[in-house]
């Protein structure tokens, strides 16, 4: 695809990553095979509280098409097929659910040197609409993205936002919930293979007053191990171990405790990927 500014969603991704991916409470098991011919099967048991929870996924290549089928302990089937380049620096990617007729989705992305745009519409009487555009370059991007239900003819969401990437460092603002709640984060790399990373982000709430102010940071302390912490003004105040016990197979585990209730019990997690 086109190097560019990328998607909308892609503003502020860097400093979310940090601060949320990998933070697990639940248990995960999740088991990973491929073959020559294209096909990739993983599986995958979810335990959280006393409910336990799997699904099977299919996924096969060919050319530019991918094909994803999607079984869950419910029975459900999605499926969902993504076609890169009908169109030069394009992707179009459509998903339906099966037990539910109404759940299709139709997506097209757009990605251009300077510009991206993507639009989404659930494919049923009364189609829910998403759209999102970018400009900028690699570099600096200004984006925005609004929905609109066509049944009540109203919006039901737009947002904008502006990030700047650079090679140590990325920030974003970024204006959300009808102008109701912004959010600005920082990443900054400590050295230059980005084993070390900081990160602060800071979010108000305007129609409640209220103020969230996180920080984090993650360390590699060798090839096969990496550390995340994290704490928020709340007194929410989360850790993780990442270990890579065999290649392509990790071993996480992570916790979070209240500072400010610490009689509460903390919460544990703990998720085992094993790949090929």
């Amino acid at each position: 695809m086109i190097n560019g500014p990328g998607l909308f969603s892609d503003i502020g991704k860097r400093a979310k990553d940090l601060l949320t991916k990998d933070y697990i409470s639940d248990q995960k098991f999740t088991v990973s095979t491929c073959s020559d011919t294209g096909l990739a099967l993983t599986s995958t048991a979810v335990k959280k509280g006393g409910l336990s929870t799997g699904d099977v996924t299919a996924q096969y290549k060919y050319r530019n098409t991918v094909i994803d089928v999607k079984v869950d302990t419910e029975s459900n089937i999605t499926t969902t097929f993504t076609i890169t380049d009908i169109i030069p620096s394009s992707k179009a990617i459509a998903s339906f659910k099966l037990p539910d007729y109404t759940s299709g989705k139709l997506e097209v992305q757009y990605l251009h040197h300077h510009a991206t745009f993507t639009a989404a519409a659930i494919l049923n009487k009364s189609p829910a609409i998403d759209v999102s555009a970018t400009i900028g370059t690699p570099t600096i991007a200004f984006g925005a993205e609004a929905g609109y239900d066509t049944t009540s003819g109203n919006f039901t969401k737009y947002t904008a936002g502006i990030g700047v990437t650079k090679p140590e460092s990325s920030a974003s603002i970024i204006l959300g919930d009808k102008g109701d709640a912004i959010r600005a984060s920082y990443l900054h790399h400590l050295d230059q293979p980005k084993r070390s990373s900081v990160v602060g982000e800071i979010s108000r709430k305007f129609s409640t007053n209220q103020n969230t102010f996180t920080v984090g940071g993650s360390y590699a302390i060798d090839q096969l191990t990496l550390v995340k912490a994290k704490l928020n003004n709340h007194g929410k105040l989360g850790a993780l171990l990442q270990h890579e016990v065999i290649p392509k197979s990790v071993f996480t585990i992570s916790s979070e405790v209240d500072t400010k209730a610490l009689d509460k019990a903390p919460r544990f997690g703990l998720s085992l990927a094993l790949k090929p």
